[in-house]
């Protein structure tokens, strides 16, 4: 490899690379903020929370890549035009052309990356985040109710347990309180378990306790007490895991023969970011271009507007193709088509002089 390759390729590198850490770090905020509501109330085990995080980032990734892979070349080739030597590459005789090579050094292996996560990484993450939840929301010991610790009862209240059988299968000295309106409801048992009706519904069966009922405020003597042998009570919905027919988690195999709107919808979908980010890494050079005296980084807010743009149009397209509204053979390719020619013919356009004006006569 020339050394100039290797000393541009390592440019580029270490800017992509830098750019894609500071994405990643933005935007874990987002994706453990939604995780973490959903462990406040109930929905997700807070032993999950690390797998959890790591398989969505890994759903994220096809639209995180192609914009660290913009604007780290971006970074990098402005740079090279600020210090000059992007004058003295011009001057020895490589042109844009010329510079294509270490660009395509990196960006067809991000480009695959982004492939595989779209087209493969990216469904295995979801079903197994899915599977995992499954798993942990049929296991007592995990579903959210862990011994010593206050949790959430969907519509308000609290549920406490002592202590958890080893097998995770029942529990006892429970404690649980809701309210409802004015009145509040407090309740004790010696034994529990619970059990499972549909595929979301929960209950939590209490056996040989007691009830007490009352005023919220605690004014006046309205007051019930019972004794019950079993007692049933709804807890927080599970976390919404996709059906194994959902096409956003069954494998490219089997949306290739799938002929419903919304397979053919997630199929383009998948295929998107990967000429996303080859075009955008095209556009890379024309869009760093500057004069001396121009701005750094003068063009990086219309580079990163360009991909808004085309992110949103690639979300609008996909639903147009669910609900019937594109045919599902143009699929996303008015986007990406013109998208790519454009790429390709601003670079080839990049850095040709324009020819003279005749004077006239």
């Amino acid at each position: 490899m020339p050394k100039l390759d290797r000393y541009l390729l390592r440019d580029f590198t270490q800017s992509f690379l830098a750019t894609l850490i500071v994405l990643l770090v933005v935007s874990v905020g987002a994706v453990l903020v939604d995780i973490l509501g959903n462990i406040a109330d109930g929905k997700v085990p807070a032993r999950l929370l690390l797998s959890q995080l790591g398989l969505q980032f890994v759903a994220y990734l096809p639209l995180i890549l192609p914009l660290a892979l913009m604007l780290g070349l971006l970074l990098a080739l402005a740079r090279l035009y600020r210090d000059s030597e992007m004058a003295v590459i011009t001057a020895i005789g490589v042109g844009p052309g010329r510079l294509l090579r270490p660009i395509m050094m990196l960006t067809v292996p991000v480009v695959v990356l982004i492939g595989a996560c779209s087209l493969w990484l990216g469904p295995l993450a979801t079903r197994t985040a899915d599977k995992m939840l499954e798993d942990a929301n049929r296991s007592v010991v995990i579903a959210g109710l862990e011994a010593g610790r206050f949790t959430p009862l969907s519509g308000g209240g609290v549920v406490y347990l002592s202590s958890v059988s080893p097998n995770g299968t029942q529990f006892g000295k429970i404690f649980m309180q809701r309210q409802t309106d004015d009145r509040v409801d407090v309740a004790t048992a010696n034994t529990g378990s619970v059990f499972f009706e549909g595929k979301k519904d929960r209950f939590l069966r209490m056996e040989d306790g007691y009830r007490v009922e009352g005023p919220a405020q605690g004014d006046g003597l309205d007051y019930r007490l019972l004794r019950f042998a079993r007692n049933e009570i709804a807890l927080p919905d599970r976390a919404q895991v996709h059906d194994e027919n959902d096409p956003e988690v069954m494998s490219t195999r089997r949306l290739l023969g799938d002929e419903r709107l919304a397979a053919r919808a997630q199929l383009n979908w998948r295929i998107a970011p990967p000429l996303l980010a080859l075009s955008f890494a095209l556009l890379a050079l024309p869009l760093s271009r500057s004069s001396p005296r121009q701005q750094r980084y003068g063009r990086i807010m219309l580079a990163f507007l360009g991909y808004l743009v085309g992110t949103n149009l690639m979300i609008v397209g996909t639903q147009w193709i669910s609900a019937g509204k594109t045919p599902a053979a143009l699929g996303l390719w008015w986007l990406l088509g013109p998208l790519l020619l454009v790429a390709v013919w601003a670079y080839i356009r990049d850095g040709r002089l324009s020819r003279p004006r005749r004077a006239a006569a």
